[in-house]
């Protein structure tokens, strides 16, 4: 995304590791996580968050969930008043269940928070593959001004009002990938997937509409979009955690292997949690949950799905 915003306007990427953001500066590329791609030599580099924000006009943030409050506790005291943030970050805070734009509105309670999301696997957009994205801020000038930043030849950005949505849909797509992913491991074929990936999007459109969010954006770039690319593709890491689970492998050796973090796996248990605090059933998700903290395997876990009460399908997303 960095890349992306500097084709359109000066642009300065933190990393916490001075010997990251040095290579970042002066070789232009990332070895550790995309080594074949080349950013933009326009695009500068510091392992110093006040020299990265300062007289910035926007801020965005792609740190995991679990980092994500100390981050932004150290952006509070170095950021301007007023200077909108945005978070690519698709999860839930581990104990509070806080979304990440709430979790900023508590931490930098004087500017504007956001998100950007939608089905962005970071190996084609830094290839420029053609994709589209979602920017979701509660102002609407403001979401059109940052579209205008993003958006390029190759990445096409729209515009939603409904932060919640937006955030609610990504957060709970990674933990329906691990799901996909557990069928595809299992040996299950495309019907099993289709079947997991359409009721897993009922599942975020409930949850996502309780939650104050609007049903339709579950149907765009947030939602299905973003839901189908996770739950399909190899590049996915929750797609992937999931299908060695399906494999028989355990949790902690999969992880332990893994340089980024696979967020559906720290967010299963919160979403559940968060779901049942306003009386919202999430029976995918609570058996990836259940398989991730050792308490079913996938075996059990898709038979405890399948054997569950015959009901009407859009029965609960009406209003």
């Amino acid at each position: 995304m960095a890349a992306l915003a500097a084709g359109n306007a000066p642009t300065v990427l933190w990393a916490r590791d001075p010997a990251v953001a040095e290579t970042l500066r002066t070789e232009h590329h990332n070895p550790s996580y995309l080594p074949d791609f080349r950013l933009p030599d326009r695009l500068d580099a510091t392992s110093d968050i006040e020299a990265a924000v300062s007289g910035a006009s926007l801020v965005i943030m792609a740190v995991p969930s679990h980092g994500f409050r100390a981050v932004a506790t150290d952006l509070a005291e170095v950021l301007a008043a007023g200077t909108p943030v945005l978070s690519l970050t698709k999860g839930l805070e581990q104990n509070s269940h806080l979304r990440m734009t709430e979790l900023l509105a508590e931490v930098v309670p004087n500017s504007p928070a956001g998100v950007l999301t939608g089905p962005n696997l970071a190996s084609e957009v830094a290839a420029g593959q053609p994709t589209a994205g979602v920017v979701a801020l509660a102002d609407g000038d403001q979401a059109r001004w940052v579209q205008g930043l993003l958006v390029s030849d190759t990445f096409r950005v729209y515009t939603n009002g409904d932060v919640i949505g937006c955030e609610i849909a990504g957060a709970l797509k990674n933990v329906l990938a691990v799901a996909a992913g557990i069928s595809d491991g299992l040996g299950f074929g495309d019907n099993s997937r289709a079947a997991m990936i359409t009721r897993g999007l009922a599942e975020m459109a409930r949850l996502g509409q309780k939650l104050g969010g609007d049903v339709i954006t579950f149907g765009g770039l947030a939602g299905v979009g973003d839901l189908v690319a996770t739950c399909t593709s190899s590049k996915s890491r929750n797609h992937t955690v999931g299908v060695a689970l399906g494999q028989g492998r355990s949790l902690a050796d999969v992880m332990g292997e893994m340089r980024m973090v696979a967020e559906g796996v720290k967010t299963a248990r919160p979403m559940v949690e968060l779901a049942a605090s306003v009386d919202v059933e999430v029976p995918i998700s609570s058996q990836v949950a259940d398989m991730i903290d050792g308490i079913r395997s996938p075996a059990e876990a898709i038979a405890a799905l399948m054997q569950r009460p015959a009901t009407s399908e859009f029965g609960n997303l009406r209003p």
